[in-house]
């Protein structure tokens, strides 16, 4: 009996490029995997070399003909980011789909290379970059998609405008949280202005509900192991989904004909947290287009991207 969306309903992504940041782990992975085995070329763009030829090699391994590249990213540097950029697009030219993946979530304040906290540089500022100097190539295909991986964790976010490196208001949820709003609030304001350039290409988020990913590996001992425990998962498998299943509401926001611009999608089951992939509502300050509009010049700013969509 069918109890929800799996990878079965997708349609096939043959001739179809896909860039998926933090592809060498957890739910980048088996994005990749999953695109890779609906026919598309997918390209792990991942800070760890050897950690990324291992995820190449496993999908390729598994996948028979699969056509998966690497790509060195960094998105806490810049310099990174921009160097990244210029080889997509000397390599591809089109990209029809660009997973926003990657994430920490760091257990002490820290910066990046550019001056930045670490979740906000990294999460959002990184991914902001990224896409704006794609885009050139996102436009360049036939209805491109720019799927965001959010989180529940952007409904506690708030962004303190005065205090963007957190010199005063640190703190390990309050960061990771403000990291997630701003994600999503980008998401939502990059489709708006591609809607009113009269763009084909498409910008989503989904979440992957509870899912037993790395992001979790700089937290303390107590909560890796409550998520990761063997023993425990007679009870967390109620609310915990692994890697394949927690993908699956990022590959309906990618491959979901159906799917439009500014739609959020999640698992269906109790408090979000597990289940087949659905639509989902995201929090109001998610769609606020004052924080928005602010949220965007500051990351201009900040990175020295600009994207103009000509609206």
């Amino acid at each position: 009996m069918k109890t929800g969306w799996t990878l079965a309903d997708a349609p096939p992504q043959t001739s179809r490029t896909a860039v998926v940041t933090g592809a060498n782990a957890g739910i980048g992975k088996e994005t990749a995997r999953g695109l890779a085995t609906l026919g598309a070329t997918v390209v792990l763009a991942c800070r760890n070399p050897e950690t990324s030829a291992a995820a190449r090699d496993d999908i390729v391994a598994e996948v028979p003909g699969a056509e998966v590249e690497v790509i060195d990213l960094d998105l806490a540097s810049l310099d990174s980011v921009r160097a990244a950029a210029a080889e997509l697009n000397r390599r591809f030219p089109r990209i029809d789909m660009l997973v926003n993946n990657a994430g920490v979530m760091c257990a002490r304040r820290d910066l990046t290379s550019d001056g930045f906290e670490m979740d906000f540089g990294t999460n959002f500022l990184g991914h902001f970059a990224l896409t704006g100097l794609l885009m050139d190539r996102l436009l360049a295909a036939d209805a491109a998609r720019i799927v965001t991986v959010g989180s529940h964790a952007h409904r506690a976010g708030t962004i303190d405008f005065s205090d963007i490196r957190m010199d005063r208001t640190f703190s390990t949820a309050g960061a990771y949280s403000r990291a997630k709003l701003a994600q999503m609030v980008f998401a939502f304001e990059l489709d708006r202005r591609m809607k009113a350039a009269g763009e084909k290409a498409i910008s989503l988020a989904a979440h992957p509900g509870g899912t037993r990913t790395g992001v979790m590996r700089e937290q303390n001992k107590f909560l890796q192991w409550a998520y990761h425990a063997p023993s425990l998962r007679w009870l967390t498998d109620r609310f915990i989904m692994d890697p394949p299943e927690g993908a699956l509401p990022v590959l309906r926001a990618a491959t979901d004909p159906k799917a439009a611009g500014g739609q959020y999608y999640g698992p269906v089951g109790s408090l979000g947290l597990a289940g087949p992939p659905v639509l989902v509502e995201p929090s109001p300050k998610a769609k606020d287009m004052v924080v928005a509009d602010r949220l965007w010049d500051v990351a201009e700013e900040l990175t020295g991207v600009s994207i103009d969509l000509g609206a």
